[in-house]
């Protein structure tokens, strides 16, 4: 049943250890954290005019879907997410405007998506396949890299700044055409290859994970956790 009326919307549901989480805002900021129970707990902080928010659960999944939810109406005022799940659940997340943050997750996926302009910040992150993008805003990704991983970052303005281990194994492509603002720190070695400074191309250990990483006016900065 929609809720339209209050400010605030709470609900728990049970979950399974690796459920997904799959949430579509249009404004607001989402955080979600992993947390060491098998549920999931929804909260959200609504301004006026205040949104319908009906999640669904399907088959291992909970599934929020606002832009869905609110077909047809023009005016929905921000929606705020606080979001706990499983620590090793899959994380998919979404909105039109503003920020993305993803903390303590180990599932499979952690999936986060600007439209148009916020940061995401994923922090404490150990997920097989990870992917931020962005138009204008920041992203930071904090965590491990999973041998055959996959991993990707795209942001139009901005700043992305990676901080993983020194050890980690992977090949880069990392792409920054019109700053050429691509700094390796300690993972500059012999196996990079920086071209004209508009793209670096190279592998670090055995490289068998894939972080690719492109940044049209930003800057691109690798840190060692």
């Amino acid at each position: 049943m929609g809720i339209s009326a209050q400010k605030n919307f709470a609900r728990t549901y049970p979950a399974s250890k690796n459920v997904r989480l799959q949430l579509t805002n249009r404004t607001g900021t989402v955080t979600v954290e992993g947390w060491d129970k098998e549920e999931i707990s929804i909260s959200a902080f609504m301004e006026a005019p205040a949104a319908n928010i009906e999640p669904r659960s399907l088959s291992g999944t909970i599934d929020i879907n606002l832009v869905k939810d609110n077909q047809g109406r023009n005016e929905v005022g921000n929606v705020n997410f606080l979001i706990k799940v499983p620590f090793s659940s899959s994380v998919d997340i979404e909105t039109r405007m503003g920020n993305l943050n993803v903390s303590n997750v180990r599932g499979g996926l952690v999936r986060a998506h600007i439209s148009s302009e916020g940061d995401i910040t994923l922090t404490n992150i150990n997920a097989d396949n990870v992917a931020a993008e962005n138009v204008i805003g920041d992203i930071f990704f904090d965590g491990t890299i999973a041998s055959s991983g996959n991993y990707r970052f795209t942001s139009t303005r901005g700043n992305i700044n990676l901080r993983i281990p020194f050890n980690s194994s992977f090949r880069l492509i990392a792409t920054a055409p019109s700053t050429r603002n691509i700094s390796l720190g300690d993972f500059a070695n012999s196996g990079m290859r920086f071209g004209d400074g508009r793209r670096v191309v190279g592998q670090n250990g055995d490289g068998s994970a894939t972080i690719s990483v492109t940044n049209q006016r930003g800057s691109i900065s690798f840190i060692r956790r």
